[in-house]
């Protein structure tokens, strides 16, 4: 091993595990947090042209999941093997991981912009769109797959860096694509008078410049895997590695995206009022939940990197201590906006219906967040140590398995507040399941 990989062996394996997780979640917070409020700032100029707007935006965001969830697989899958491989001194094979992951991400982006403009109006109404609705969500997803490319790899690339625990070159290329989001959006939608084409051009552009942030530590010699074609992998091993680790995240974001689908659609039958308030409400709990996911998102390479090292006990530490965690964090955050939670809402739209619908529905998203550190840093434990069964299920668990069936069982008899109870219930339940799961595999895994 050469001085860098030397130092970033003990780093990630001798530094106390707090105070680890937290030196690799905080950069990771403060990117998921730009990145959230470039999205709710998204949301907020968009909603300012009009309700078909700002439910366009929610439509569209089940793309951008579709998207993501791609990027995560690869990028989940490569960085779970690359932080397990440098824990256990691979270098080399870490390498062949990266690259692999990269060019996959590269190719499927690609294959999905093509596809999506030649059948751009049947996966608009598919993923939820009304006929008022159509015309905006259609502008505004021709933009996002253009950036499809930059938002598949920009999701590889971050991750990669986050598992080899270089957080703060992740941290550098997206806040910077975020902020620069924010800062072209007004400009764009009304200073140039493009509207929802704006939001959706100013996403593209900061999507690729984010991605070339992303890939500079990599071409400067800053990391210990490298992004070249050498390293793309001959063997079909290496990509059933990467596929079947990372098909967690594919399941739990594609999940998100499908769930997504099926709210708009439930939503629908209230009108557009319902999928612009449903939309705002996923945002805000988005970047609620950033705000603990971030520090999860900082377990990872601890977990996989001394898992690789057979550093058993500084797994088991790191779990707890990343629940114990997130719980703390999301109840002050929750406790502040359960509180203001109509407020949050006045500040996208001032309609009444909206403000109804979507301040209640906070509210009851709040209560359900307190429990989601428990599923999400389950998922993440197995996903991280290569028990990719128990993580698929897990991941499948919450967003597909438990609210698929509840948003469309509960309208029935709750009506609209079916729809807003649907998301609280499934995090409470998930939680409640993933808990036993994750309290036998740390008492049976040994030294």
């Amino acid at each position: 091993m050469d001085e860098i990989e030397d130092l970033q062996y003990k780093k990630m394996t001798e530094t106390p595990v707090g105070k680890l997780i937290i030196m690799l979640g905080i950069p990771t917070t403060l990117s998921m947090l730009i990145t959230n409020i470039y999205n709710m700032a998204d949301t907020y100029f968009v909603s300012q042209i009009s309700i078909s707007a700002s439910g366009a935006t929610g439509i569209v965001f089940a793309l951008m999941a579709i998207l993501q969830a791609f990027g995560f697989m690869f990028g989940h899958g490569a960085g779970s093997h690359i932080s397990r491989q440098l824990g256990a001194k691979k270098i080399e094979k870490a390498k062949i991981y990266s690259s692999t992951s990269f060019f996959m991400a590269l190719f499927l982006g690609a294959f999905i912009l093509i596809f999506g403009l030649l059948f751009l109006e049947p996966l608009m109404k598919l993923l939820g769109s009304t006929d008022t609705i159509l015309n905006d969500a259609k502008t505004y997803a021709i933009f996002i797959l253009l950036a499809g490319p930059a938002m598949t790899t920009g999701c590889v690339l971050n991750n990669i860096l986050r598992y080899e625990g270089k957080a703060f070159y992740a941290m550098i290329g997206l806040t910077c694509g975020g902020v620069l989001n924010m800062i072209m959006d007004p400009i764009l939608i009304f200073g140039l008078g493009m509207d929802i084409a704006g939001a959706g051009l100013s996403t593209t552009l900061s999507q690729y410049i984010s991605c070339i942030l992303l890939i500079i530590p990599f071409m400067r010699g800053k990391t210990v895997t490298k992004i070249h074609y050498r390293y793309f992998t001959k063997e079909f091993y290496d990509i059933r590695n990467i596929i079947v680790t990372g098909l967690p995240s594919l399941m739990r974001q594609g999940m998100n995206s499908l769930s997504t689908s099926f709210l708009n659609v439930q939503a629908s039958v209230y009108g557009d009022s319902a999928i612009a308030a449903m939309s705002i409400v996923s945002r805000c709990g988005n970047l609620l939940f950033s705000c603990a996911l971030g520090i999860a998102q900082g377990f990872q390479p601890v977990c996989a990197y001394n898992y690789g090292a057979k550093k058993y006990e500084r797994v088991k530490k790191g779990t707890w201590f990343t629940m114990i965690a997130g719980i703390s964090i999301l109840s002050l955050f929750c406790s502040v906006c359960f509180i203001y939670a109509n407020d949050v809402i006045c500040l996208f739209r001032s309609e009444a219906s909206i403000v109804k619908i979507g301040g209640l529905s906070l509210k009851y998203l709040c209560l359900a967040l307190l429990s989601l550190p428990i599923s999400s840093v389950g998922s993440m434990l197995f996903q991280s140590i290569g028990k990719s069964g128990t993580a698929l299920l897990l991941a499948c668990i919450q967003s597909g398995f438990i609210f698929i069936p509840l948003i469309s069982i509960l309208p029935h008899f709750f009506h609209i507040y079916g729809i807003m109870l649907a998301q609280p219930c499934s995090y409470v339940i998930a939680a409640m399941i993933t808990l036993p799961f994750v309290i036998k595999f740390l008492k049976t895994m040994k030294e």
